[in-house]
C-alpha cells in the first residue's frame, strides 16, 4: 500500500481553496469566514500565488461542497449576514497549531519552496524568528503519519496534498525548466551537454529519493 492509499489526496482546486480560507483567516482576521465571492476572488488572486488560476464563482461553489462532504470546510451562519459564509478546518482536521499551519498554507499556495523563501512568505500568518523555527514546523509536518510535507533535492520542501506522485512529476518539471536556462557565450552547445548531464544526475537522484520515501508505507 502507498502513503496515497492512505491519506486524503486533494485537486489544485480543492488545496487553493483551502489554502485561501487558511491565508484569509490570519491576514484579514475582520472579513473572516469569507463570502463565496470573496473566496473567489481571494483564488483569483495574482500576488502570493503559484499557479495564478482564473475560477469562476461556480468552480469554487462546487469544490466547497466537496470539501464540506469531507469535513474540511464548513458553512457559517452569522446573525444578519446575507451570504452564505465558509470557513476551513484543517487546523481540526490534522492537529496543527499556527506555525505548522501558516507553513502548510504557504506550500498549498505557492509550491515547493527552500525554508528561507517560507520564512519570508510566512511573515503574515506568522512570524518566526528564525530558520531553525521553520524547519521544526516543517520536520512536524513531514513526520505526521500520514506526512503532509516532503522534503525535496536542492533544499526544497513541498506539500503531499495531491499526492507524491504529483510532487514527483512537479519537481521533474521544475528542474527541466530551471536547468536548461543556459546564458549566452561562445560555446551554448557543449553549455547545454553539460547541463543535461548535471540534470540527469539530479533527476536520478531526487528519483531515488522519492522511491525510498514511498517504500515507508509499502
Amino acid at each position: 500500500m502507498t502513503s496515497e492509499d492512505q491519506q486524503d489526496v486533494f485537486d489544485p482546486l480543492e488545496i487553493r481553496v483551502l489554502a485561501v480560507l487558511s491565508e484569509k483567516e490570519a491576514t484579514t482576521p475582520d472579513a473572516y469566514p469569507l463570502s463565496l465571492n470573496a473566496l473567489t476572488n481571494g483564488c483569483n488572486q495574482l500576488s502570493s500565488r503559484d499557479p495564478v488560476m482564473t475560477l469562476s464563482d461556480a468552480a469554487v461553489h462546487d469544490v466547497l461542497q466537496r470539501l464540506m462532504q469531507r469535513k474540511l470546510v464548513a458553512e457559517v451562519s452569522q446573525a444578519g449576514a446575507r451570504v452564505a459564509k465558509f470557513e476551513h478546518r484543517m487546523r481540526i482536521k490534522w492537529t496543527l497549531e499556527p506555525d505548522k499551519l501558516a507553513v502548510l498554507t504557504v506550500l498549498m499556495l505557492r509550491g515547493s519552496q527552500t525554508a528561507g523563501e517560507i520564512r519570508a512568505r510566512c511573515e503574515r500568518l506568522h512570524a518566526f524568528d528564525t530558520i531553525e523555527q521553520v524547519e521544526a514546523s516543517l520536520q512536524f509536518l513531514i513526520d505526521k503519519y500520514p506526512p503532509l510535507v516532503a522534503k525535496l533535492a536542492r533544499g526544497r520542501y513541498a506539500a503531499l496534498l495531491a499526492g507524491a506522485s504529483f510532487v514527483e512529476q512537479q519537481e521533474i518539471a521544475s528542474a527541466f525548466s530551471g536547468k536548461l536556462r543556459i546564458e549566452g557565450g561562445t560555446d551554448r552547445l557543449s553549455q547545454l551537454e553539460a547541463e543535461v548531464a548535471r540534470l540527469h544526475a539530479e533527476l536520478d537522484d531526487l528519483s531515488a529519493q522519492f522511491a525510498l520515501f514511498k517504500q515507508q508505507f509499502d
